[in-house]
């Protein structure tokens, strides 16, 4: 939509006229006009999206996912037990091992951050919630540095849009606000976002620093403290999260763009920013180098057009909605970055994705490196709004509108069937995937997904009622969409979601079967069953020897291997004074089993 106004038109008709479309704009008006930028913004355009709204929809995001959940297997289970392991004492800060196995990641920061908020909340709370503490304000910090990082880009010459002929084009602050609430919302409607930003692993401190550097690079020509501070925290940060390679890139790449911005009036005023970001980055260098963090860990796919099927998948998924809308500001400013001069709101943001989707195909896992391209692919997305036409608009909403609302039917319904057993299917087919599970209810989770529930119904009733202006409004759906489906998820579904994810009722079962002892031997566990089986079992894990302590070992057997252990390979342990006991699977995957034993041998007190 465009809107422009004339001394003319105020007098005959008393209102500013609206254009449906850059063709509805008279060719006195467009051809007296230099269109740096194929951006049009009205005044009227960049209405103030209310803080209050902002703000709710953030809160809503963040604290399902962080609250009431058990620590899920994987990556989450393993960091919460190094974190046990560090608070605990029971093992070196610099060099940390869970079950006399290190960690596979060379960043400690994310354990040390979650060892210290423990020994700080001891004992009002319970350890896995005081780790989740300063992860809660790295995802919060992460939605912040994206906001004003859009912010500042949208504050450059380069993204300014078309100055009206008569007046009534959208001021500077009013137009850099309304685009960073919109990059925001696309952050937020990414699918990719959810899961891995509220788990307690260095994947989450990676994406916070992530987002300070690029804040801290695309607010460097406009201010000097804070951008400082951002790159002083957020390079150091990627280091020591285990991502030295992406810290020194974004460094370099950062002070080059810098270095060739077309805004710098005055070359003499740049340099000093331009040389204190390189030196930033060659000292994180010196850092990597000195604390041995430099690990070369390319995986080029093997398999293929499997794998690139896979990858293609995967960047489809993880960064809808925003990757079709940075592919169309990339076609929208394509004479901007053909142009020879360097336009930061597009270089920056467009280097950043560029890095991550190299990682996301030569590192693995490949999802995890690829969260860290979603600001700068926001952003990029951003710019998409001010050259949306009208049928985009309404495109994107439809879309949007059908897939969260049935999405939202299909939670609640999947509930009601576990609940009521009405309809029956859906129980069924829960009772069969995650065998043993009891349905819970809870009327605070009820309530909440309930008012989550109405709001969607009137955000929706809001957008269609008309409201075409504001530039940001298409991203409204997409961003309160997802974050109903991620809310009603960790609200109806989450007793189940613990059941089936959890390591919880395989490793109390485990337990139980032992009569609860304190220590176990061990043999082929991984890091995430030791951290699991010590975390919900309360006990000690120690390595299998020739010197028997407990008389338990716990034993995780490869699927396909025999329990004879004559018939076993060379590596299995040998068994001839150990007596089977029980064969625990997890509910959701009886191959994934844990073998219990208990020593028989003569002489050994029981």
């Amino acid at each position: 939509m465009f809107h422009y106004t004339t001394n003319t038109h105020r007098r005959l008709r008393g209102h500013p006229v609206i254009a449906t479309s850059e063709r509805d704009i008279p060719v006195s008006i467009r051809c007296s006009v230099n269109q740096p930028s194929p951006a049009i913004v009205p005044q009227s355009a960049v209405r103030r999206l209310p803080r209050w709204a902002l703000l709710l929809l953030c809160l809503a995001y963040i604290a399902p996912g962080f609250v009431g959940r058990d620590p899920w297997r994987g990556a989450d289970m393993t960091a919460l037990g190094y974190m046990l392991e560090l608070a605990q004492g029971h093992t070196p800060w610099l060099s940390p091992l869970l079950g006399d196995l290190p960690p596979e990641t060379d960043g400690l920061l994310p354990y040390w951050l979650g060892a210290w908020a423990m020994q700080f909340a001891s004992p009002w709370l319970a350890p896995e919630w005081a780790a989740r503490i300063p992860f809660v304000l790295l995802l919060a910090l992460t939605l912040q540095a994206t906001w004003y990082g859009i912010h500042d880009l949208a504050r450059s010459p380069g993204a300014q849009p078309v100055a009206f002929a008569f007046g009534g084009e959208a001021a500077p602050a009013d137009y850099a606000r309304a685009m960073a609430d919109g990059g925001l919302l696309a952050l937020l409607a990414c699918l990719g976002l959810a899961q891995p930003s509220h788990e307690t692993t260095s994947y989450l401190v990676q994406l916070c620093c992530t987002s300070l550097i690029f804040y801290g690079l695309a607010a460097s020509p406009h201010q000097r403290a804070w951008p400082l501070l951002a790159l002083a925290a957020g390079l150091p940060g990627l280091v020591l999260s285990g991502a030295p390679t992406l810290a020194l890139l974004y460094g370099l790449g950062g002070a080059m763009m810098c270095l060739c911005d077309p805004s710098n009036a005055h070359m003499s005023r740049a340099r000093p920013r331009v040389l204190g970001i390189a030196l930033l980055a060659l000292a994180v260098t010196v850092l990597a180098w000195q604390l041995d963090l430099w690990r070369w860990r390319m995986a080029w796919p093997a398999d293929g057009l499997k794998d690139w099927a896979s990858l293609g998948r995967l960047l489809l998924w993880f960064t809808w909605p925003a990757w079709p809308l940075a592919i169309w500001t990339l076609w929208r400013w394509r004479k901007q970055i053909l142009s020879r001069q360097l336009h930061r709101h597009l270089m920056l943001p467009l280097w950043f994705v560029a890095v991550s989707v190299g990682a996301t195909l030569t590192t693995q896992p490949a999802d995890r490196a690829l969260l860290l391209g979603l600001p700068a692919l926001a952003a990029l997305a951003a710019f998409a709004l001010p050259t949306l036409r009208r049928s985009v608009a309404a495109l994107i909403d439809w879309f949007t509108l059908l897939f969260f609302s049935v999405s939202a039917i299909a939670i609640w319904v999947i509930w009601t069937s576990t609940q009521t057993g009405v309809p029956a299917k859906p129980a069924a087919n829960v009772a069969k995937l995650a065998r043993g599970f009891e349905p819970e209810f809870s009327f605070m989770a009820f309530v909440v997904a309930l008012v989550a529930s109405a709001a969607w119904c009137a955000l929706v009733w809001w957008r269609a009622d008309r409201h075409r202006q504001p530039i940001w409004k298409s991203l409204v759906l997409p961003a309160s969409g997802a974050t109903l489906s991620w809310l009603l998820l960790m609200t109806l579904w989450l007793p189940m979601l613990n059941y089936a994810r959890s390591d919880a009722p395989q490793m109390r079962s485990v337990v139980s079967a032992a009569g609860h002892p304190s220590c176990m031997h061990m043999f082929g566990l991984g890091r995430g069953q030791i951290a699991a089986l010590q975390f919900h079992g309360s006990l000690r894990l120690h390595a299998l020897t020739n010197t028997v302590s407990c008389p338990w070992l716990v034993w995780a057997r490869p699927p396909e291997m025999p329990l004879a252990p004559s018939m076993g390979p060379p590596w299995a342990p040998d068994l001839r004074h150990w007596t089977l006991q029980t064969i625990q699977g997890r509910p959701t995957d009886q191959n994934d089993a844990l073998v219990l034993y208990r020593y028989s041998a003569p002489g050994f007190p029981k």
